[in-house]
């Protein structure tokens, strides 16, 4: 039975979201999220897309704390999911709720401006 890669990929957010939540222990990372899991079709690497809660600095923190840790993350994901290889992790940061923030702020302005524009 072949395991499919997104079956492989929601596993690993969800363990990854419970092992980020309530076991790492590194002060650098804060509020994080897992927005999304994509596991190449050979299961050999992972890319974790993340949220982080804050300024830059808090990002940069959190990403550095998650550098440090990839090797305790990995180990727990591979004993919890018992695959043959666990997946190389690498971490990106999932910009489109940063984005989509912005694009709400700028929608709003146009609004107001044409309200603003009708008043005579």
């Amino acid at each position: 039975m072949r395991i499919r890669p997104h079956r492989v990929g929601e596993q690993i957010k969800k363990e990854m979201s419970h092992i980020l939540q309530h076991e790492l222990k590194d002060p650098r990372v804060g509020f994080v999220t897992v927005t999304g899991v994509d596991v190449t079709g050979d299961l050999q690497q992972a890319t974790v897309y993340i949220s982080v809660m804050g300024d830059k600095n808090d990002l940069e923190g959190t990403l550095e704390g998650l550098e440090k840790a990839k090797g305790f993350i990995r180990t727990e994901i591979g004993r919890r999911i018992r695959l043959r290889h666990t997946p190389e992790i690498l971490f990106k940061v999932d910009e489109s709720t940063e984005y989509g923030n912005r694009i709400e702020k700028l929608l709003k302005e146009v609004k107001s401006d044409d309200s603003s524009g009708d008043v005579q």
